[in-house]
């Protein structure tokens, strides 16, 4: 039998406010463990929680980047449940009225189509702490400082037919969150935390199949293996005459293999009741318009705009829009550059790539090292023959390294581009001379020698002749020794 996979994701998304949902403590990265605690996220007897304004603009934010409505109220409830890392005893999240219902969010896939997924619903939440289990010990260390920290969950529509599906439609969410500011979606911080939730049916059936839920995946191409994994399970499972069990499973990326955690318990197991000490949130027209100004060029429409505007590849468009701060470097440079768009897209994507990538640094701390502008420099620089594009790549990396602008590099140097036709007139004359061998074999049709002519110009010049002009001259000269 032929099945289909249908699949939803739960995203949670952690805002990236300086304080916590319900308290003033700090939301830092990195902190000692259980340093950033108070009562209030402690749940200690007596405390009340206050809502963090910034998280709901944020909320609100996100929402409208999903084509969600946004909720003219919505209300948090208590969801009850019992885990070390929750020290309430209860989550304050939002249940039957949450912030934004609704929505849709289409991204391509690499076969060039477009797939739009239905959004169910966006909920504020407070986070958990984190449980650090000691290997070899019968015991868990607890940490926290994430507990109380604010949240959006976002939850799909079961629109997704695949694992390459699910995957893009996360690289999309995380490209949008992190354009609109609201979250540093960095899933190997915590930031950025997905649930799977994937079931299987005969192709044609339009009745859902029993779902399982996946949890546990701290990477993009985690949640791809790991629903990659579930389906065949699934598949093969049924194929035996076995039962689908709704469950929470784990995925262990080391053996790329998910394994039952506990019974899926329904929402009536959480006793949700609505939570007495926050008043309910209710959020005006004008407020939501207000928001509405401040969200930027989303990453599709960007990338949509690059191809149009530069007439750059969708390949290209893709990586530089993937890091909005990579896509704005690249206007920036675009702006201070004279030439084809294309070029700039090539040298940012390779050469300042290369250096991001090698070093761990991010666009933004590389605009700091080597300035849009001073690429646009650069770049004008080879378009105007001053220098080759060789000679560039030795200038930039100079660039990088002592923060100096290329035209101070180059004058420094002596590095200018040698393209006075006698000059290299002579130079190309003393290399014929001194290769006779290589011209007889030249005119017996061995044409590819011209590679070597060309190198022993730019050895002697140190790599400086204009090789566009050495090339014009070799031509002419061994037309003239073959006629």
């Amino acid at each position: 039998m032929d099945y289909e996979a249908v699949i939803g994701l739960e995203v949670h998304v952690q805002l990236n406010t300086k304080t916590k949902a319900f308290c003033g403590c700090s939301t830092e990265f990195g902190a000692p463990p259980n340093t950033q605690v108070c009562p209030v996220c402690m749940g200690q007897p007596g405390v009340l929680p206050a809502m963090n304004e910034k998280a709901l603009h944020k909320s609100i934010q996100a929402g409208l980047t999903l084509n969600s409505e946004i909720a003219g109220y919505s209300k948090f409830d208590r969801k009850n449940y019992f885990y070390p890392d929750l020290p309430k005893g209860y989550q304050i999240s939002q249940f039957d009225y949450p912030i934004a219902k609704g929505g849709f969010l289409e991204f391509d896939l690499p076969d060039g189509s477009v797939k739009k997924v239905g959004i169910t619903r966006a909920h504020m939440e407070e986070d958990a702490g984190k449980l650090i289990h000691a290997e070899g010990t019968s015991y868990s260390y607890v940490d926290l400082n994430r507990s109380g920290v604010p949240l959006l969950e976002i939850v799909s529509e079961p629109d997704m037919r695949g694992s390459e599906e699910a995957f893009y439609y996360l690289k999309e969410l995380r490209n949008i969150m992190k354009y609109t500011g609201v979250s540093d979606v960095n899933m190997e911080e915590g930031s950025l935390r997905c649930d799977a939730n994937v079931s299987i049916r005969p192709k044609g059936q339009k009745e859902l199949g029993t779902k399982v839920e996946i949890k546990n995946m701290n990477s993009f191409n985690g949640v791809r293996k790991a629903i990659d994994y579930e389906i065949e399970r699934q598949i093969s499972a049924l194929g035996n005459g076995e039962k689908i069990r709704q469950e929470t499973r784990l995925f262990d990326s080391a053996q790329n293999k998910t394994f039952s955690m506990r019974s899926k318990e329904e929402a009536n197991d959480y006793r949700y009741f609505p939570e007495p000490d926050l008043p309910p949130v209710v959020v005006d027209k004008e407020t939501v318009e207000k928001i509405k100004l401040t969200l930027p060029e989303l990453p599709r429409a960007k990338k949509i705009r690059f191809m149009r505007e530069y007439g750059i590849p969708l390949q290209d468009a893709e990586a530089l829009t993937d890091d909005k701060d990579l896509a704005d470097y690249f206007e920036e440079t675009k702006r201070n550059y004279n030439g084809e768009a294309k070029k700039a897209a090539n040298w940012i994507l390779s050469e300042a790539n290369a250096y991001i990538n090698v070093k761990k640094v991010s666009a933004l701390d590389f605009r700091k090292i080597v300035t849009p502008s001073s690429t646009g420099e650069l770049l004008n620089f080879i378009e105007e023959g001053t220098i080759s594009g060789k000679i560039a790549k030795d200038v930039f990396a100079e660039m990088v390294e002592s923060k100096k602008n290329a035209k101070e590099i180059i004058e420094k140097k002596g590095l200018k581009q040698i393209s006075d036709t006698g000059e290299l007139e002579t130079l190309v004359n003393q290399v014929l001379t001194n290769n006779p061998g290589e011209i007889e074999k030249y005119k017996a049709g061995k044409l590819n020698l011209m590679g070597f002519f060309v190198g022993e110009v730019m050895k002697l010049t140190k790599g400086q002749a204009n090789p566009k002009v050495v090339n014009e001259l070799l031509r002419k000269k061994l037309e003239q020794e073959i006629l």
